[in-house]
């Protein structure tokens, strides 16, 4: 009987220590943590979104990087199987707003739980707080892995050690070492999903406001290479939010400097609409300040920052408006310029962009193209996905894949 260890206990390695298993092999699972899916517990705020019950095709449009080499694992085990492999567990689900699908429960525990449950039925040895430091391999091919002093003799390791954001969850980057060590080339890792700060204190009054139905617009030159509609937020920092978490995974790889960001703080109304709401509203409140006639359209914490970038005083009445100055309010409304500094800490961010490059991987077993019997799943490959459960699903998905061709 081939023997397989798993290196990692998150989202991708327990699904791919139940398969393999399933599938007839010996299976060890090594987690440095002292328990089981640390990071799914910290998914969903606690409740953990697992998937998105999307066709695969409208799937592949919400991964960021490398959508084309996950073709194969999201065929071979797409959002549905996922549902279905977890009600078949025993585990009840919903689905909620956007297609996200949740523990009925709303715990994220009950995930790790029928995993866990499923693992004993299958017969696999998890061993706790074990750290891998080393993997050997006997020409090209996969021998054994070396635990503190101890070595243990494989057929196959499947490395699911994930990223190293959360690195409290125990994702410290382990995957990347082994990976590198083997010959492995590593794409530079950056945060995903993710804060972005932004340079002054331009938006320092406006910390804390929560902005709906806002569209954020990102370009290079006269190229729109981001543009959501949703919701964001002011921070101590600068800017974070649905939309503004998933902009940073577009623009991660990218020059900042190269970059110009723009919200529209009004989406529904086109220029010409807006610019006749603003008319009304300055005729039927002629005799009062703009500021305040400004409340109208805009939290009081953005108004200065507002007519700042339309070069209009915020003291004057709106009487005392010009056209041209109302056109430039208008255009400030519509394209609030964002002086982008850089983006938050990886340490931060929701997963890692980068790892192990796709490349050298077989996208249809997920083995190594330079070492037999090695396998990746997971975080760990360079290959990331938007909010909305597509990360967690593609961790299966890999998983899943890995654990039949081990």
């Amino acid at each position: 009987m081939n023997k397989i260890i798993v290196i990692g206990g998150g989202a991708a390695g327990l699904m791919a220590a139940c398969v393999a298993a399933k599938n007839g092999k010996k299976v060890l699972l090594l987690e440095k943590n002292d328990k089981l899916g640390k990071k799914i517990y910290i998914t969903g705020k606690g409740r953990c979104n697992l998937t998105n019950n999307v066709m695969p095709n409208d799937f592949f449009s919400n991964i960021v990087n490398n959508s084309k080499f996950a073709y194969g694992c999201i065929n071979v085990f797409s959002p549905k199987d996922t549902i279905d492999y977890f009600e078949t567990l025993g585990l009840k689900l919903k689905t909620e707003r956007g297609n996200r699908v949740f523990p009925l429960s709303n715990k994220a525990s009950d995930v790790t739980k029928v995993l866990e449950k499923e693992l004993t039925r299958l017969g696999v040895e998890v061993q706790l707080n074990s750290t891998v430091t080393k993997i050997e391999v006997d020409g090209e091919k996969v021998c054994s892995v070396i635990v503190g002093d101890k070595k243990i003799v494989c057929d196959s390791v499947i490395v699911c050690c994930g990223g190293i954001s959360y690195p409290a969850t125990g994702s410290t980057g382990d995957g990347y070492k082994f990976a590198k060590e083997l010959g492995h080339p590593i794409i530079d890792l950056r945060p995903a999903l993710v804060g972005i700060e932004l340079c002054g204190d331009k938006f320092k009054e406006a910390q804390g406001v929560s902005l709906k139905n806002v569209k954020l617009t990102c370009k290079c030159g006269d190229k729109t290479i981001f543009d959501e509609f949703g919701e964001m937020l002011f921070t101590h920092f600068g800017v974070s939010g649905p939309i503004v978490l998933s902009c940073s995974s577009v623009i991660n790889r990218k020059s900042l400097c190269d970059l110009k960001l723009y919200l529209d703080l009004k989406p529904a109304l086109n220029i010409d609409v807006l610019d006749k709401r603003l008319v009304r509203e300055f005729v039927e409140n002629n005799h009062k300040d703009l500021a305040t006639v400004m409340k109208n359209l805009l939290p009081k914490s953005l108004i200065n920052v507002v007519l700042s970038q339309a070069r209009v005083k915020q003291g004057k009445k709106c009487s005392e408006i010009t056209q041209t100055e109302r056109k430039q309010i208008v255009l400030a409304l519509k394209g609030l310029e964002f002086p982008v500094k850089k983006l938050r800490p990886i340490d931060e961010a929701i997963v890692t962009s980068g790892g192990v490059n796709v490349k050298e991987i077989n996208p249809k077993t997920m083995e190594s193209k330079l070492i037999k019997g090695l396998f990746f799943a997971g975080e760990v490959v360079d290959v990331d996905a938007f909010t909305g459960g597509f990360n967690l699903q593609l961790a299966f998905s890999m998983g899943y894949v890995a654990g039949i061709y081990c």
